[in-house]
C-alpha cells in the first residue's frame, strides 16, 4: 500500500499563505492550485475557504499521494486532475483563479512559460493568479540562503533554479496579466498576485 506524502514545508507555511490569499480570494468560486503535490495545502485551504471550490492538480506520478490525503478527510473536493504545464491542451477546468506554490524553482523555463501562457487562457477577465516561493529581483538573489537553496536545485537538476521576477512580470504581461500586489513572506518568500485584464 502507498504511503501518504508529507511535506512539513505546507504545515510551516500554510497560515502565512492563508492570511494573505484569504481577502484575495473573498470573491472568488474556484480555484485551481497547479503542482498540488501531496495536497495538504488543499485541504487546509479549503477548510478555512469554504466558499471555494479547491481542484487540486498535479503531474500524473503525484496523483496518487493527493488521493490519499483526499481521502483521509471528511471534507468533499473533487477529485485530482492530470496536468503537466507542457501538454496540450490543458484540461476544461472552470476556476476563476489560480494558485500555485513552491513549483516555479523546480520547473525549467520552458516550463513556466508554458504555465503562464496555460494560465493566461485559462483565465477570463478578472481571473486572479497567485504565486508563492522564491524569486530573485534585478538578478539578485535576495538573501543567501536563497543563493545556497539555488544551487542546491541546480546540482540536482540544471535547468531548474529560483526564477526572475522581472522575467515572470513579462510573462504575465504577455498573457494580459498585470502585477496587483507582491507580497513580502517569511524565509525570504514571496506571493505574486496578477489579474487578468482584458484580451
Amino acid at each position: 500500500m502507498q504511503n501518504k506524502p508529507y511535506a512539513e514545508s505546507c504545515d510551516q507555511n500554510r497560515d502565512v499563505i492563508l492570511s494573505v490569499i484569504k481577502p484575495l480570494l473573498a470573491l472568488s468560486y474556484s480555484v485551481l492550485e497547479i503542482g498540488s503535490g501531496t495536497g495538504q495545502h488543499a485541504l487546509y485551504f479549503s477548510h478555512k475557504l469554504p466558499h471555494l471550490t479547491w481542484q487540486t492538480s498535479d503531474r500524473n506520478e503525484n496523483i496518487g499521494g493527493i488521493k490519499l490525503w483526499l481521502s483521509d478527510s471528511a471534507q468533499t473536493l473533487p477529485e485530482p486532475i492530470e496536468l503537466d504545464v507542457n501538454n496540450n491542451p490543458w484540461p476544461d477546468i472552470d476556476c476563476d483563479a489560480v494558485f500555485t506554490a513552491n513549483t516555479c524553482h523546480i520547473m525549467n523555463q520552458d516550463s513556466v512559460v508554458a504555465m503562464f501562457s496555460g494560465i493566461g487562457k485559462l483565465l477570463s477577465d478578472g481571473g486572479q493568479f497567485i504565486i508563492y516561493g522564491p524569486f530573485n529581483y534585478n538578478q539578485r538573489y535576495t538573501s543567501q540562503s536563497n543563493e545556497h537553496f539555488d544551487q542546491w536545485l541546480k546540482s540536482r537538476d540544471p535547468e531548474s533554479g529560483i526564477k526572475h521576477f522581472e522575467e515572470l512580470n513579462h510573462l504575465a504581461a504577455l498573457s494580459n496579466m498585470h502585477l496587483t500586489n507582491d507580497f513580502e513572506m517569511p524565509a525570504n518568500n514571496r506571493i505574486l498576485h496578477w489579474v487578468k485584464r482584458g484580451d
